[in-house]
């Protein structure tokens, strides 16, 4: 390992957005007399008569969710996104703007409103990708989606307004940001060297082991050499695979796995329920081959030092560009010695 970067400050590269991030390890020595988060650590109950997404109770628009046994989607009652949106679009001098369609969906996880990933079996979990799987699908094949995006909101700390076990979809017809960032770094690197970036890229953490967290037969759970968030990870296939739907059920399996180990580790790291938002990027759903996209999955913590202590993107994050103190090896260190 190069010492240096665990001793002075630098600058990490993005391979995927082509952004840089500042790395200050010296300054996981100073004092904290910010704020500090509540830890929320009681039991909840398996079912809560209270709860919109509990299965047999009624949500705000007055639809009844079935007695559901496994996982339940349903279009979101207050959707980000327009499915009817009208198109149209504005182009006057240096005003732009223009239309988005879209559809939204909430996936519960579990009918017991007392679990959360990280408390689930791993076949329950699969159960969750499997229906990840056909919503990719079914979702991409209407003309007016391009994009879909599967993500998880987990803790209040991350501004989930509801803790029953649960995840949401958006899919759109423009691409987000991010996912511009990554196509077009990804496919540079693909037309070049005519292998995947993400490919060469785990190739080159497995030889290193350095950031590598768990593995098994077909995934690698990692901190990323770039990571922004201070117990940021990554969930990469070894298989060059554009989007979820190309997993067999082994592989989904595999996937579970991953994410059940990743998770479980999260929750002993500073003993609590660890709040994160996770997400997917995958190939868009635009009709092009996009054989350049190697999908992968991230989880951005917020938590820095305790269950009490966040990372704040503040500051010089906000006008300059993001900084993280502990690197990348530290955390990836701490997360693999509770798996």
């Amino acid at each position: 390992m190069n010492t240096d970067l665990q001793d002075f400050s630098h600058n990490r590269f993005n391979i995927l957005t082509g952004e840089w991030i500042l790395v200050s390890p010296h300054r996981a020595k100073r004092p904290w007399q910010g704020q500090k988060e509540a830890v929320v650590n009681g039991q909840r109950p398996s079912h809560d008569s209270s709860c919109y997404l509990c299965a047999g109770n009624t949500r705000i628009n007055g639809e009844i969710n079935p007695d559901y046994p496994d996982v339940y989607v349903f279009t979101n009652d207050f959707a980000a996104l327009q499915s009817d949106s009208k198109t149209f679009s504005v182009d006057d001098g240096l005003f732009k703007a223009k239309s988005e369609q879209g559809i939204c969906k909430v996936i519960c996880f579990s009918p017991d409103h007392s679990k959360s990933l990280a408390g689930m079996e791993v076949s329950d979990i699969d159960k969750v990708i499997q229906v990840w799987q056909k919503e990719y699908v079914s979702l991409g094949e209407n003309d007016t989606i391009n994009y879909v995006q599967i993500f998880e909101n987990k803790g209040a700390v991350m501004g989930c307004s509801n803790p029953h076990p649960h995840g949401q979809i958006w899919s759109q017809s423009n691409l987000p940001n991010e996912v511009v960032k990554k196509d077009k770094h990804q496919k540079e690197y693909y037309e070049k060297n005519k292998r995947s970036l993400l490919g060469d890229y785990l190739a080159q953490e497995i030889k290193a082991e350095e950031r590598i967290i768990y593995k098994n037969d077909h995934f690698v759970v990692l901190t990323p050499f770039w990571a922004v968030w201070p117990f940021e990870t990554m969930i990469v296939p070894k298989n060059n695979q554009s989007d979820i739907a190309q997993m067999n059920s082994q592989e989904s399996m595999a996937f579970a796995d991953a994410i059940s180990a990743i998770t479980r580790a999260y929750d002993v790291l500073f003993d609590c329920s660890f709040p994160y938002s996770s997400g997917i990027h995958q190939a868009p759903t635009n009709g092009e081959s996009n054989e350049h996209w190697h999908w992968h999955m991230s989880f951005y913590p917020p938590l820095l030092r305790s269950a009490t202590v966040k990372k704040f993107m503040v500051g010089y994050e906000m006008f300059g560009s993001p900084q993280r103190d502990i690197t990348a090896e530290q955390a990836a260190d701490r997360l693999r010695e509770l798996i």
